[in-house]
């Protein structure tokens, strides 16, 4: 499985947000991550769905990775996938149905995806392990970028990737949290595919090299 490099929009220019994904969709990346913040599950607020649909609407094309970090992410998705979501993810930790919400998004067109955060084991993604098209392991406590990453969750990513193997799944295993090129090497090495990389990315004096450096891992 390739490896996909994710920049997150969260640490672009959020006063041209259009231009920050175009840096990304000019490099030839395929991916962008868009983090979605209620102050609620997370301390902070950004984006909505208008904000896809205007990325949308200015020619970005890119697939869309939405994370949704919201106390009620069911109450979203819809909107979220007209506006045009390529894929969708929800947090295990918030007591909804996940089943059902993880099928709905399917429904809607869009890839699925489920979230931990560092301190959530293994056994509470587990039962949805075959119904995901992602996995995306946090590596800081969501809320803010710019966090180190934390190492101490290695183990969880290595118990993941064991899971996907031994079920024989093809989920993409994802990591978003302090994720430079160092950091990266470290997942890699554990079974993740794809980065989120949002401060280290914008900032890298070389794009195109950090890129190539992510794919090549």
């Amino acid at each position: 499985m390739a490896n996909i490099l994710a920049p997150s929009l969260l640490a672009g220019d959020h006063a041209a947000l259009g231009a920050s994904a175009r840096v990304v969709q000019d490099l030839g990346l395929a991916w962008l991550h868009v983090d979605i913040m209620d102050g609620h599950f997370v301390p902070n607020l950004s984006f909505g769905p208008e904000t896809v649909a205007a990325l949308r609407r200015n020619g970005i094309s890119l697939f869309l990775d939405v994370h949704l970090m919201l106390s009620e992410p069911q109450r979203y998705i819809e909107a979220f996938a007209k506006a045009g979501a390529s894929l969708i993810s929800i947090h295990i930790e918030p007591a909804i149905d996940h089943a059902d919400t993880l099928r709905r998004i399917r429904a809607l067109g869009c890839q699925n995806g489920i979230v931990l955060n560092p301190g959530t084991p293994v056994s509470a993604i587990e039962p949805y392990l075959d119904q995901v098209d992602l996995v995306l392991a946090m590596t800081v406590q969501p809320g803010f970028g710019g966090q180190p990453f934390r190492r101490d969750v290695l183990p969880k990513l290595t118990e993941i990737d064991a899971l996907r193997r031994q079920r024989g799944l093809s989920f993409r295993l994802e990591v978003d949290g302090g994720i430079d090129l160092a950091s990266a090497r470290e997942c890699r090495a554990c079974g993740v595919d794809t980065f989120v990389a949002g401060t280290s990315f914008f900032r890298a004096p070389d794009r195109r090299a950090y890129a190539d450096t992510i794919a090549a891992l």
